[in-house]
């Protein structure tokens, strides 16, 4: 069967991430510049390999003295480590809309295996004739297991910034037409 690629159309695409702060509310962020591929064995999901890059200077949480400093070493390290990567090489189907993706994270130098939910979205044909594939891909890390260690103590004992992040992207992926011999 021949090899189907899925190129991520950015203009319908976020990548966010939301963390604890004060162990009272959340603060949420998102990456502005990211990329993202799928390969699959013709159309079917569960055969897809992911790779996926996400611009650690493009982070923004809608606060710029914040912003500079997750790219410190206290938090991303952006200077020695400017790309997250996310390389899914298992999807699981676990029913029609819904999967688990298999693969390795790499953030600040630091590569673990995760799983992460895919709610599947349809695929729809444009008005121009392109095939149009919709995913909702969501998670939760430890920013700890990848070296993202800062952390303060709040006057009453408690942590100031929680270590399980929340991920969750909304991408939409385009059917790459194959090349015709000419």
């Amino acid at each position: 069967m021949a090899t189907t690629k899925w190129a991520l159309d950015p203009t319908h695409s976020e990548v966010n991430f939301k963390v604890r702060h004060m162990m009272v509310s959340n603060v949420s962020g998102s990456f502005k510049n990211f990329n993202a591929t799928v390969e699959t064995e013709g159309d079917d999901l569960s055969s897809a390999k992911v790779h996926f890059t996400a611009d650690v200077n493009s982070v923004s949480t809608n606060n710029e003295q914040r912003d500079s400093h997750l790219k410190t070493g206290d938090f991303f390290d952006a200077e020695n480590h400017p790309q997250i990567i996310f390389d899914g090489d298992k999807m699981e189907k676990v029913d029609d809309q819904n999967y688990k993706v298999h693969g390795n994270l790499t953030m600040r130098g630091v590569t673990k295996p995760i799983t992460l939910k895919v709610e599947f979205g349809g695929i729809m044909k444009d008005p121009w004739g392109n095939d149009r594939a919709g995913f909702e891909v969501s998670g939760k890390i430890n920013r700890k297991d990848f070296g993202v260690s800062f952390g303060m103590v709040s006057e009453t004992g408690g942590l100031m910034l929680g270590e399980e992040v929340a991920i969750n992207a909304n991408t939409e992926f385009v059917k790459q037409k194959e090349m015709q011999p000419a």
